[in-house]
């Protein structure tokens, strides 16, 4: 009888292209060694621009969505507002929020308002980047701000007796006009209409408004202006004084 081939011990047998790597494996080695992470100027660099494209890019949604700051060039809300001062509108008004009267707004210059301005002078390239994304307050340029005294439906009249503007015939007792500043230099009777606003300046008398440029369509709004956040001295939200208009919420349009 012949005798059977000796089977090949294991250890004979070629061992399986993934052996080596199952055996490091066992000896607690990675199956891929990690790369190096970059140092050096370059990483920072890198690092760098991530960060403020990211910032740049928020700043730029928060402009358009949210928030933005203008730069406030006239005497026509003084002293609520001066010359020079820096305020923050909030763009979620109108929109989830409602306009109310004693709002003070920023809008798009609805008829030429503007149209005995002297131009401003050019920025530079950086500034207008810099403005563009919000990281800059906005020059005003073809943006005016005023204080709502009449929504949509409203009758405003000036002057009563004692020279006070009324809103559906209720006078306003106006604490946020400029001290020496009357109501009114000039009458007005006016019904607002639908979709529009009535606004006048705090300063009256320094103050192109409803009075002799007429109303402002709500979708020329830019926003509500909800705070003064420069100089910070004198940094403070603006109020829309809501106890001079409460009697005109109660009785409507």
């Amino acid at each position: 009888m012949s005798t059977p081939p000796e089977q090949a011990d294991a250890s004979d047998q070629p061992e399986s292209s993934d052996q080596p790597q199952t055996r490091r494996e066992a000896l607690g080695e990675p199956r891929h060694r990690p790369r190096k992470q970059a140092t050096g100027p370059m990483a920072l660099l890198r690092e760098t621009v991530i960060v403020v494209v990211i910032a740049l890019g928020l700043s730029l949604l928060i402009k358009t969505f949210l928030v933005q700051a203008f730069y406030i060039p006239s005497e026509s809300m003084e002293d609520t507002l001066q010359v020079g001062d820096r305020v923050i509108v909030s763009k979620l008004t109108p929109g989830p929020f409602d306009l109310k009267h004693g709002d003070v707004v920023v809008f798009v210059d609805p008829n030429d308002w503007l149209e005995q301005q002297p131009p401003a002078a050019p920025a530079g390239p950086v500034r207008k980047a810099l403005t563009f994304v919000g990281l800059l307050p906005n020059d005003s340029g073809n943006h005016l701000i005023k204080r709502i005294i009449g929504l949509p439906g409203d009758h405003v009249v000036c002057c009563d007796a004692q020279g006070r503007v009324s809103v559906n015939d209720v006078p306003l007792d106006e604490p946020y006009l400029k001290p020496g500043s009357e109501p009114s230099q000039d009458p007005f009777d006016a019904t607002v209409p639908a979709n529009s606003l009535w606004v006048m300046g705090d300063n009256r008398q320094h103050s192109e408004d409803s009075r002799y440029k007429g109303f402002v369509p709500i979708d020329h709004v830019t926003g509500r202006a909800v705070a003064l956040v420069w100089p910070f001295s004198r940094a403070t939200w603006l109020s829309r004084h809501a106890a001079t208009f409460e009697k005109v919420e109660a009785s409507g349009p």
